[in-house]
């Protein structure tokens, strides 16, 4: 088994599992009723989405050196105690069955799921 990033509401793949939205808001103008049906997601953990503030601060990032300022404060706040435990179950999930995480942003590379993956593999994630 093995843990996927993908971007939320895009085409389901294959053997990817359940699929949680790690953002901080549900989609716009969707029923709830959708949110699994339309391939946005399964399950709703906005713990690992970033604050608001540090949202704001990612979207912000046109110049490559503000970039790194996004990326420090989402890793801070992913080093917290809640943050941490549940990197760490997911991890040890990814091990057991198919998982996927994502967002809704079009670029990963300018996206925090592509730190998640990062710090979900550093926990000992299977990454697929």
């Amino acid at each position: 088994m093995a843990l996927r990033v993908v971007r939320l509401g895009s085409p389901r793949q294959p053997g990817e599992g359940l699929r949680l939205g790690t953002v901080r808001r549900p989609p716009r103008g969707v029923p709830k009723t959708r949110f699994a049906a339309d391939d946005w997601y399964d399950l709703w953990l906005p713990l690992l989405a970033p604050s608001a503030e540090t949202i704001k601060l990612g979207q912000a990032a046109d110049d490559p050196a503000q970039w790194p300022q996004f990326c420090r404060r989402y890793r801070a706040e992913m080093a917290e105690p809640g943050p941490q435990q549940l990197l760490v179950l997911l991890a040890a999930l990814s091990r057991q069955t198919a998982i996927s995480v994502g967002c809704y942003c079009a670029d990963p590379a300018h996206c925090h799921r592509s730190l998640l993956a990062e710090l979900l593999a550093k926990a000992g994630a299977d990454m697929a």
